[in-house]
């Protein structure tokens, strides 16, 4: 059985390396960890006028196959609906947005792998 507490760290570790990733193309940062009911974002983001909801994905290896094989459609639905959520409290209802994952392999003692998927999927609900 996975180490909850390692794997909670591995993820704040995944969401910070992404944080500067995305800087570094460009993207501002509006908020992270964003919690509600339906799910949690891990970063809301603008890119030019696109707001950006990011699921982040890390892993140690790729035992488990690639990091973005774990945003399910069950995932993706939660993310939605969180995003509807968000979008519907800053009063943004006509507000361009997608939704892109990052995935970053963290192996030891090498440079982070990050792959980013643009507009990985529509809004599932």
């Amino acid at each position: 059985m996975p180490d909850k507490s390692s794997n909670s760290s591995l993820g704040g570790i995944g969401e910070s390396i992404a944080v500067t990733f995305l800087k570094g193309q460009g993207f501002k940062i509006v908020e992270c960890n964003f919690r509600s009911v339906c799910g949690e974002i891990d970063i809301i983001a603008r890119d030019g006028r696109a707001l950006v909801f990011v699921e982040v994905k890390c892993r140690k290896n790729y035992n488990y196959g690639v990091p973005q094989l774990a945003v399910t459609p069950f995932k993706q639905r939660q993310i939605s609906k969180a995003a509807l959520v968000w979008l519907s409290k800053k009063k943004l209802f006509d507000a361009e947005a997608r939704f892109d994952v990052v995935a970053i392999v963290l192996r030891e003692h090498e440079l982070p792998v990050i792959e980013h998927i643009r507009n990985a999927f529509e809004l599932a609900y």
